[in-house]
């Protein structure tokens, strides 16, 4: 077997009350001042107010940035950067959903760092690390709080920068699903999906290993058990932990496969379309798959059988058949649209832009990942399938 490396957090602390576990962690690296990366909803919320509390209490000094929007840009990091050098801070707290997470890694690298934000995009083109980083998720999702991840969107360009290096992981991951007890239905929905996304591909990816699989397929499992239970009753904290730990490890098992062909279309959309990135992978992920499991059959039965849409004993071929017809289930009983609803626009514009999609994607690296390597045409015609 070929030698793999896993990475993850030093630490992760899972569980409800977890966020009142901060100031201890941030102690355990020597930090006194640290800066809180969100954003303005949550600032609002009142949801910080416990946890700045507690900091205050332990003598550690909190300042805020709250600037980062959906799909953080390059300006939102550039604003942080100069927070973060304003406030004095030796750590960074990321508070928030997979925007404010990716926002703080980038920033702790730029902080330390001449050049553009730009000279990091693609694969390991980062010289040093930043400040220690704590990555605390609000949603059930991205999993960016145990990634080496994270995606900045370049509005001149269209482009979301894929950045990729093991100096952006957190130190610590506080995985407390009470933070995700308020998310709307629609929210719990898309970043549902977006992690059974993570699952799948990364165990289907060309480049998953004997760790990440098991990670993959405990995501792929607790995200078919609890997914539509959070869905349909929010207050259900038994399903919320299990999607919250889904997430993690859904984040964990991709960092270390490589993510495939559904980010790699999924990305330019949210670019060029504004659309949240959870929403972009669940509206691709049906057709994607149909695609894409007859490069991989008999780990695309696999996945169908954990999500308990196929038996031991039903032949793969069957097997897959059953996991493109139960996700195309799952969207529809999740009331996520088609993509043309989704963006809203005549498809002569979406049709415009087909070809710019298609570069970036490929671009990015993951399409290689993919079980069946697509052409650009195959892409063209997989995103007028998902129209």
């Amino acid at each position: 077997m070929p030698l793999h490396t896993f990475h993850a957090p030093s630490a992760v602390i899972v569980g409800a009350g977890a966020r009142y576990q901060l100031a201890e962690e941030l102690s355990k690296i020597g930090s006194s001042r640290v800066l809180i990366v969100t954003d303005a909803h949550l600032r609002a919320s009142g949801m910080l107010d416990d946890v700045l509390s507690l900091l205050e209490r332990s003598g550690i000094q909190a300042h805020i940035f709250a600037n980062v929007q959906p799909d953080p840009t390059v300006q939102n990091v550039l604003d942080g950067v100069a927070a973060l050098r304003a406030s004095g801070a030796d750590a960074i707290v990321a508070i928030g959903g997979g925007s404010p997470i990716d926002a703080a890694k980038i920033i702790g690298v730029a902080s330390v760092h001449q050049g553009l934000i730009s000279d990091f995009q693609g694969y390991h083109r980062i010289p040093a690390a930043g400040p220690p980083l704590i990555a605390v998720p609000t949603t059930a999702g991205t999993g960016s709080e145990a990634t080496k991840v994270a995606v900045i969107t370049d509005p001149e360009r269209q482009v979301k920068m894929m950045i990729l290096d093991p100096k952006l992981m957190p130190r610590v991951a506080i995985v407390d699903y009470e933070l995700t007890m308020s998310m709307p239905a629609a929210l719990t929905a898309h970043v549902g999906v977006d992690t059974l996304t993570h699952g799948i591909e990364a165990f289907v990816s060309r480049k998953a290993n004997p760790m990440s699989e098991a990670m993959a397929l405990s995501c792929v499992e607790l995200t078919a058990g609890n997914l539509l239970r959070a869905w349909q009753q929010p207050d259900d904290a038994s399903a919320r932990s299990a999607m919250s730990v889904a997430a993690c490890q859904g984040g964990m098992a991709f960092t270390n496969s490589g993510l495939c062909l559904v980010h790699g279309m999924s990305r330019p959309l949210g670019a060029v379309f504004h659309l949240p990135h959870g929403l972009s992978n669940a509206v691709l992920l049906p057709a994607v798959t149909r695609f894409s499991v007859r490069g991989a059959p008999q780990r695309y039965a696999r996945i169908a059988r954990t999500m308990g849409l196929a038996s031991r004993e039903t032949p793969d071929e069957d097997a897959c058949h059953r996991l493109v017809q139960g996700l195309e289930e799952l969207n529809q009983t999740l009331e996520i649209p088609r993509l043309r609803a989704c963006i809203n626009r005549p498809q002569h514009q979406f049709e415009a832009v087909l070809e710019k999609m298609v570069a970036d994607g490929l671009a990015s690296g993951s399409p290689q990942n993919n079980p069946v390597v697509p052409s650009a045409e195959q892409m063209v015609e997989l995103y007028r399938e998902a129209w």
